[in-house]
């Protein structure tokens, strides 16, 4: 237990908007796809794991909100011990800024505890309807990376329950190798019971923000040598259009601002997407037409101007169930890092290629990794580019994923296991060589679907 045992219910406590596996079988990730029959156990207490999964054959695998897009959240057959029950607040230090809490609370309503007591996170993804236990298992980056690295960074310590019943304190100077091996362990080394954060100061929820047009991968980099200083960086990419408009796309930078404002916590997304899409409306030309509004939305080249930190940091988390755009079949996305040896001459190959399959993306985004080391032994992030895409899934879609992996790896680069589902076992070992040192840590009772497919269960 963390150095102070009392355990407080959360303040601010609400309902993430956002509930996972909900329903009956099968169950489904963000992307939708794969989907797979699975058996699902409420975590409440510490102390019921590991007693819940005892009789369990199939294998385990501790789930939060559902918000990876693949099968690294995903058991076929096995057991899900749903951890958002495991929500409460144990700990705050406004001194220091650590707050300490159990693993299945949400970075929502961690924001909602900590941003009216003048705190933030320190790193952040693109939702914040995810778990402590996700963010540091899947490492997750932010628009900060060059800045501040990734989200273990930021985790001084935790307890991780094995399925033995042992209870381990993890650190940098506490079982290390274990620590390592958890931070981006995609939940495979046991169940982070609770963590400890430390938050960043700030006085207001706005950022000082500047969006610029830019035409190009040279134009990109141009305007990132341009502000080497600014903390938040992202680019929108429009991977649809050719010619002169090719790899256009709009550079937003973002501080938080230091003139004092209002802190309260946020509400509740109002809008939920109403219908699942038909298939026949995601194609190139609809998406092309989007792309094209959405780059011409901003009416000059270079904005400037103060925006609320949810739709700089969150802008999908706006539209409850938004991944209902895509249809009943889903979506894939493909997230690459590439390092800076390859990174210009691999994003350009990579897009003509896109450009060459006649598939479209609406979500584009391309950022740089800096060098600040992640902690994790399989952590994502290497100093470089960084390139996502959601793809609608189509007769199309596998091939062309196929050749953007193989081609990945030909740059030298890897792809994302949180945001994945078409890695294949070859590509796997080439990204992540370190796999079997990692293997060694994992837990004996727990796997999951991504494990299974590219390392075939390896223990």
């Amino acid at each position: 237990m963390p150095d102070t045992p009392t355990q407080e219910p959360l303040l601010h406590t609400r309902t993430a908007p956002d509930e996972p596996f909900t329903g009956t079988p099968p169950f489904e990730s963000w992307g939708r796809y794969p989907r797979f029959n699975a058996t699902v156990k409420e975590l409440h207490w510490q102390s019921d794991f590991p007693r819940i999964i005892d009789g369990v054959h199939e294998g385990a695998l501790a789930v939060g909100m559902g918000r990876s897009y693949g099968d690294v959240g995903l058991l076929k057959d096995g057991t899900l011990v749903h951890t958002t029950s495991m929500n409460r607040l144990l700990h705050w230090d406004p001194e220091t800024g650590v707050l300490t809490a159990e693993a299945g609370i949400t970075l929502a309503q961690i924001l909602d505890f900590a941003v009216p007591r003048g705190f933030f996170l320190p790193v952040t993804p693109g939702t914040k309807f995810v778990t402590l236990g996700g963010a540091i298992a899947n490492d997750v980056h932010g628009k900060n990376h060059e800045a501040a690295g990734s989200f273990g960074n930021h985790v001084p310590r935790f307890e991780l329950v094995r399925s033995d019943g042992t209870r381990l304190l993890c650190s940098a100077t506490e079982n290390p190798d274990l620590f390592a091996a958890t931070i981006g362990g995609m939940g495979l080394t046991g169940v982070i019971v609770w963590a400890q954060l430390r938050l960043k100061p700030i006085v207001s929820r706005m950022i000082d923000y500047e969006g610029i047009q830019f035409h190009g991968i040279d134009e990109f980099l141009d305007i990132k040598k341009a502000y080497p200083n600014v903390e938040y960086t992202v680019s929108w990419l429009d991977c649809v259009s050719q010619g002169k408009n090719f790899a256009r796309g709009i550079y937003m930078l973002g501080d938080h601002s230091k003139d004092p404002g209002e802190l309260k916590p946020s509400g509740k997304p109002k809008l939920t997407f109403p219908i699942e899409a038909p298939g026949f409306m995601l194609n190139k030309l609809s998406i092309s037409a989007f792309n094209t509004v959405f780059f011409h939305k901003q009416m000059k080249k270079h904005v400037i101007t103060k925006q609320d930190y949810e739709p700089f940091f969150y802008p999908l988390d706006a539209v409850h169930k938004w991944n209902r755009m895509y249809g009943k079949r889903g979506l894939v996305q493909f997230q690459f890092a590439l390092p800076w040896e390859t990174s210009k001459e691999g994003t350009i190959a990579m897009l003509q290629e896109i450009t060459k399959s006649g598939l479209a993306s609406f979500l584009a985004v391309l950022k740089t990794f800096g060098d600040v080391p992640s902690l994790g032994m399989m952590s994502f992030p290497m100093p470089g580019f960084m390139f996502a895409l959601d793809f609608p899934i189509k007769d199309i879609t596998f091939p062309l994923m196929q050749r953007l992996g193989d081609m990945t790896k030909d740059y030298g680069g890897r792809l994302y296991p949180a945001k994945d589902a078409c890695m294949t076992p070859e590509q796997f070992r080439a990204y992540y060589p370190q796999f079997e040192r990692f293997a060694r840590y994992k837990d004996p009772a727990i796997t999951s679907s991504f494990w299974e497919r590219v390392a075939g269960g390896s223990r």
